[in-house]
């Protein structure tokens, strides 16, 4: 009888210890899956912390190439600005035949022969558009504006293209109607120097009042009178969306 009751007490003991070492497995299951949890919760934190230097990285870049981007422009708006509001004033000089009394103004029109194109610095954004973190600003603010502002740099693209083309065309035309040598050392020459060539300053105009009477000469004016107050416009609406660009990247940078 004796033995069966000291079988019984064992027989509790061991299972008594059996039960306090599954607990203490749990427990170590339990601990072990907490640390893995943390380890790839910190691991998560560090990429995300990761990639969001990485975008500011990008994002800094395309803010510094708009701030560019936007000197050039005001360089531009000023020539055209003042080009194209001499054109104008040629351009009534000849409506009212007073072209003779004004010939230094046809003269000065010149400059809208100068082919001047608007090339923006792309690099920045192009290099996030091919990076894993593009999808970042999908349907964001400054995804709006980037796609707003590329797409009036695409109009200003067109709007230079077919204005310098046509110049080119009819710049090509006058070389082969006039020897422009005169016209040439009177634009890039100092005073002095003509001055003391042999050729009197009255042969100078005398050539400059028949290539300013030329219609090419004229028809240049004429669509620079028009055309570059809209390509003024279409920099400043550019400026535009690329202060809000700035503005954007300034606040996502910081925060």
């Amino acid at each position: 009888m004796s033995r069966i009751f000291r079988k019984f007490r064992l027989s509790q003991i061991s299972e008594s210890r059996s039960g306090k070492y599954f607990i203490y497995a749990i427990g170590e299951i339990i601990l072990v899956v907490i640390g893995i949890l943390i380890a790839l919760q910190i691991n998560n934190w560090n990429q995300a912390r990761n990639d969001d230097k990485a975008l500011k990285e990008y994002l800094g870049k395309i803010r510094s190439h708009t701030l560019k981007d936007i000197q050039w422009l005001d360089s531009l708006s000023i020539y055209r600005t003042y080009v194209g509001l001499q054109c104008k004033k040629a351009r009534k000089s000849i409506l009212d035949k007073t072209e003779e009394q004004n010939l230094s103004l046809l003269m000065s029109c010149g400059s809208a022969f100068m082919d001047y194109y608007f090339r923006p610095n792309t690099s920045g954004y192009e290099a996030l558009k091919n990076s894993k973190y593009f999808g970042k600003i999908n349907n964001t603010v400054l995804d709006s504006l980037l796609t707003n502002y590329y797409r009036i740099v695409d109009d200003i693209a067109q709007n230079e293209s077919s204005y310098n083309h046509y110049v080119n065309g009819q710049e090509n035309y006058l070389s082969t109607q006039f020897d422009r040598s005169l016209i040439l050392a009177t634009a890039f020459l100092p005073p002095d120097s003509l001055n003391i060539r042999a050729t009197p300053q009255s042969e100078y105009y005398e050539d400059f009042a028949e290539y300013t009477a030329s219609a090419s000469y004229r028809n240049v004016i004429g669509l620079a009178a028009f055309q570059f107050e809209s390509m003024v416009n279409q920099y400043k609406k550019l400026k535009g969306v690329g202060n809000g660009i700035v503005t954007e990247i300034d606040v996502l940078i910081k925060n």
